[in-house]
Formats: C-alpha cells, structure tokens, sequence
C-alpha cells in the first residue's frame, strides 16, 4: 500500500496537525500533496525543507472555490497513473472565544464556510478518484461539535455539521469500499491557539465591535474574563502532535479504521459525562474544566442595587 497510494494532506499544512502529518506520510513514502494559505510562509518554507521532493505544495485558501478548483484540477490531472488513495481534510478556524449572542453573525459564516463548505466541496471534488481505488477519507473535527463547551458555538456548530456530513459519507460510501473516519482531538498547541497576543487583539476587536446595549447588558469585564480563563487553559495544551498524526495516518493505511478516534487525555471522561449524566452535569463539566463566565453585568446584585439608587 505504501508504495502503491497517494495521500493528501490539504487545508491546514501551513501548521499543527497539517504539518506535521505531511511530514510523517512524506518520510514514509507516500506521495503528498499538502495545501497551504500561503506558498512563501513559513509553514511552507518548513516543508520545503524538511520534505523530500515527493511533495508537492499547492495554495489554497477553502473560502475561495476558485482555489479548492485549481487544486482538484491539480490533483487529477497528476494522479492518472497512480490513483487516488486517500484525503485528509484538516481545515480549521476559529478566531472568537465569546457567547453565541456576542460573536458576529459573520464568524459563524467564515467557520461554515472553511471548516464545513470548504471541506464538502474539497471531497466531493475527490470523490471519484477515491471511489475508483475504494480509497480512504480522514477528516478532522472536534469534541466541540459533540459538546456544548461555553463560548464556542460558532466553531462548535461547524464542526458538529462537519461530523455528521462524514458521517453521512461513511454510510454512503461503504457500497464503494471507501472507509472514512473522523479525529477529533483532544487541546493541542498548533498555530496560534496559544498565543495570547493573537487572542488578546481578538477580543479588543470583539469589544469595539458590539452594541452598545449588548456591552452594556454583559459588561466588557465579563468579555476580559473570558479571554483571560481561555488564555489559563491553552497554557496546559499539548505540544506533542504524535497521538494526532498516528491517528490519522491509522485512518489511512489499517484494514480496519476505525470510525472515530479521540487521540488525547481526558476525553473519555468527557464524553461518558456527555452520554450518561444529566445535562446540568455536563454543563457544569465543560463550565469546570473549559470556561466559566461570569455572571453578566445586567445580572448581578451591585447593578441592581446601582439601578435602584439612580
């Protein structure tokens, strides 16, 4: 199978996951063709340097069908001899860490369309050519799209529609020999998930973007608080992507993928508390382990008292 398949590592190549997926299926090679946002970045440049000549690196931003385009046309036209054996879809956004009610309509659209929209129309694209060598699709999604952790709705519900759309695939696709498996991770230090200042120019941005009345109901504290609880809990994500990437390349190339697979600590006992507690439980759970806001400011006692004085 090695030397016989092709793999694909696309969207999200430029760091994390992608990365260093690529460089593990390329050091056992496979063929890979790994798309990034940018040719010159550095994550291009990594690997460029750490790859052999096998891979190939396409650009290709997945908000842009244009982009998703050219790289189909890419890859069939460079994969006539060999087939097509497999596609890991890695796409992943998110830059607001807020209340569903605080985080723009447009953040929720921008992770659809790359975390969701980019992916279907990237597979669909590939679908023939993996059907034709009952080939393999790994995609990888989240725990948030399981579960309701507090402040990520808008990630949360792109990546809840991305498991259920391979999910879909998986049961559509078996007459075809094609087997797809989905990873959802545990917390993991990639891109700039854990960089404070990344987040920290988030939420300004956030702040200077509600309405007044909305800021008014919660309070900017309350957005600071947030922030400052996210920031405490990426200091304790993982560095070592192993788990992730041993994963994936599993989905690829065992005779018997599994259906899911949860690489990382504590995620058992996060879904068992998902399954088979009340939801008050679970709740309180995520609010525990992830975040846990504040009372908004419309809600608490000292505004009440204030009211009542003016």
């Amino acid at each position: 199978l090695a030397t016989a398949g092709l793999v694909l590592a696309l969207a999200g190549c430029d760091s994390g996951f992608g990365q260093a997926t690529a460089q593990h299926l390329d050091a056992m090679g496979f063929r890979v063709f790994a798309s990034v946002l940018d040719l010159h970045g550095h994550g291009a440049q990594e690997l460029r340097r750490s790859c052999s000549p096998r891979l190939t690196l396409l650009q290709m931003d997945l908000t842009k069908p244009e982009d998703i385009q050219r790289v189909l046309q890419h890859v069939q036209a460079h994969t006539n001899s060999t087939g097509l054996w497999g596609l890991v879809n890695n796409a992943g956004f998110n830059d607001t860490i807020a209340d569903a009610e605080l985080s723009p309509l447009g953040k929720f659209r921008t992770c659809m369309e790359v975390n969701f929209f980019g992916s279907l129309e990237l597979t669909k694209g590939l679908l023939p050519l993996l059907r034709s060598t009952g080939g393999r699709i790994v995609t990888v999604s989240s725990p948030a799209g399981d579960l309701p952790f507090p402040c990520l709705a808008a990630y949360g519900a792109s990546k809840a529609a991305l498991s259920l759309l391979m999910d879909t695939f998986r049961s559509e696709l078996q007459p075809w020999g094609v087997k797809v498996s989905l990873i959802l991770p545990g917390y993991y230090k990639t891109g700039t998930t854990c960089n404070p200042a990344f987040w920290n120019l988030q939420k300004q941005q956030l702040v200077a973007s509600l309405p007044q009345e909305l800021l008014q109901a919660y309070g900017e504290d309350y957005v600071e608080e947030i922030n400052r609880q996210f920031i405490q809990f990426m200091k304790v994500a993982v560095e070592d992507l192993s788990a992730v990437v041993n994963s994936i390349t599993d989905g690829l190339l065992a005779a018997n993928p599994a259906v899911r697979y949860y690489p990382g600590q504590g995620l058992g006992l996060m879904y068992f508390v998902h399954r088979y507690l009340p939801y008050f439980v679970r709740d309180l759970f995520l609010k525990g382990f992830f975040i846990n806001p504040k009372l908004p400011r419309a809600l608490r006692r000292e505004h009440h008292n204030d009211a009542k004085k003016a």
